[in-house]
């Protein structure tokens, strides 16, 4: 279930580290007593999603590296596919100075159920209306380094639970003018950098402490089903947002969001973890 969530909320913009708190937390499963543990799975399940994503993106990431090493050897910028790679290099960045930076605060701090579930309805709030007054005039090849700083910069305050990654980017890029299918698209691209970077980061501990014992089946499934419930997902997103607006997302987050409030209120479940 984990597995899937994470493949599933990675991108679509519903935030996966927000569904990774509120999961356990609703059903009160144990893995939350252990945060240790809690933490190694959800960096295991990033792997996995980062893996269905480079099998999607495979075409693209192979054109992004050989742009960029023309570009290198060049010393120059000189096509769309060079500044698009030098635009996700840049927008990286940003995520990368952040989360080495609040690490520490954001797991202890900022991952409590009841900020989740206000974050959830704040950004899909700011999603809903960006994207309904926004215009569709740029796509993909219109995106330059400065679009990729910003949006970069869009993408570290994701990593506040219940933001969403995607959802924050999706909705900079369509403040920018961007239509769905690019900021949905550059969005997912931006985000790879990211995930491996922090799969590699975290994965350290992973790999020199080994699974936890009688783990291994669950790690296995997690990753396989976070793998394929990536990709599926992305390749619906891009195909769902030629014709269609966000809406199903937000309403998703605000029902979510609503649930959460009323277990805390009604004392079913307490309000952090």
């Amino acid at each position: 279930m984990l597995g899937i969530a994470q493949g599933l909320s990675e991108f679509a913009p519903i935030s996966s580290s927000g569904h990774l708190i509120l999961i356990p937390w609703l059903f009160d499963w144990p893995i939350l007593e252990n945060a240790e543990l809690s933490k190694t799975f959800a960096v295991a399940l990033h792997i996995g999603t980062l893996f269905g994503a480079l099998v999607y993106f495979r075409r693209d990431v192979v054109r992004y590296l050989v742009a960029a090493v023309r570009s290198i050897r060049a010393r120059a910028i000189r096509d769309v596919d060079q500044r698009l790679a030098w635009a996700l290099v840049v927008g990286t960045i940003p995520g990368v100075i952040v989360g080495a930076a609040l690490e520490s605060v954001i797991e202890d701090d900022l991952s409590q159920p009841w900020l989740v579930a206000v974050m959830l309805t704040v950004f899909g709030i700011l999603l809903y209306v960006v994207d309904r007054v926004a215009a569709s005039r740029r796509q993909l090849d219109d995106l330059g380094l400065r679009d990729g700083w910003w949006l970069g910069v869009a993408q570290a305050v994701a990593l506040q639970p219940g933001v969403s990654r995607s959802g924050v980017t999706i909705t900079a890029a369509r403040a920018m003018g961007f239509d769905r299918e690019t900021a949905a698209r550059f969005s997912f691209l931006l985000s790879l950098p990211v995930i491996a970077g922090a799969g590699v980061y975290e994965g350290v501990d992973l790999v020199s402490d080994g699974i936890p014992a009688g783990m291994t089946g669950p790690f296995i499934a997690g990753i396989a089903a976070s793998a394929v419930s990536g990709f599926a997902v992305i390749a619906f997103l891009l195909a769902y947002l030629r014709r269609r607006d966000f809406s199903v997302f937000v309403w998703y987050r605000l029902v979510v969001a609503a649930i959460c409030l009323v277990v805390i209120a009604t004392g079913l479940r307490p309000a952090t973890v």
